[in-house]
């Protein structure tokens, strides 16, 4: 599938159900913990600036955000987890909002989970993948920031995130960068892959 990701803008951002799009385009949600960079890895793959806002305040995304792109797919931008700012409340409503668009979605076609290669995975990242596999949603695990970290040590890190989260084979494993453009094909390969 040709995709023009000049064609992209932000469709709508929804807090339930009834908001969602209605009809058959394919979406790829992207999930992670607050700070680790989904908004550039949308901006990066969309080729845009501030297409998805990054900002300096982690927890900011806090409603479903579906992004149109070329008419043939939509990225779903889900709430940023284990923000500590954010009230108990606040978390059981957007994991309550999460939880539903994951498990009852038909366009759904895979998770683009994304994990800082700097560090394990939380404990949040570790239960998101779980979920993920217990739901048998097609998961691409995108480990960010490999700017930061030498490459020689990229292996050592991809080894330890994979054993913390005891990733499965089957899916797929990309190291990326926003700002150096690492992964960037391999992602969208991996996306395009599933829908």
């Amino acid at each position: 599938m040709e995709i023009n990701t000049h064609n992209a803008e932000i469709l709508l951002s929804a807090a339930n159900k009834s908001h969602y799009p209605q009809d058959d385009i394919p979406e790829i949600a992207l999930a992670g913990r607050s700070n680790v960079g989904k908004s550039s890895f949308i901006n990066t793959l969309l080729n845009r600036k501030n297409l998805a806002r990054t900002s300096g305040k982690p927890g900011k995304t806090q409603l479903l955000n579906f992004f149109n792109i070329d008419d043939k797919l939509r990225f779903v931008d889900v709430p940023g987890y284990g923000y500590a700012k954010v009230s108990k409340t606040e978390r059981a409503k957007w994991g309550k909002m999460i939880e539903e668009y994951l498990t009852s979605r038909d366009n759904l076609q895979a998770v683009v989970s994304l994990v800082d290669l700097r560090h394990d995975p939380s404990a949040d990242d570790v239960q998101m993948y779980e979920f993920l596999k217990y739901y048998e949603i097609p998961v691409i695990v995108v480990a960010t920031k490999a700017d930061k970290i030498p490459r020689g040590k990229w292996n050592k890190h991809e080894s330890a995130i994979k054993k913390k989260l005891d990733f499965d084979k089957t899916d797929d494993f990309i190291i990326f960068s926003s700002v150096d453009k690492t992964g960037l094909d391999q992602a969208w390969d991996a996306i395009l892959g599933k829908i």
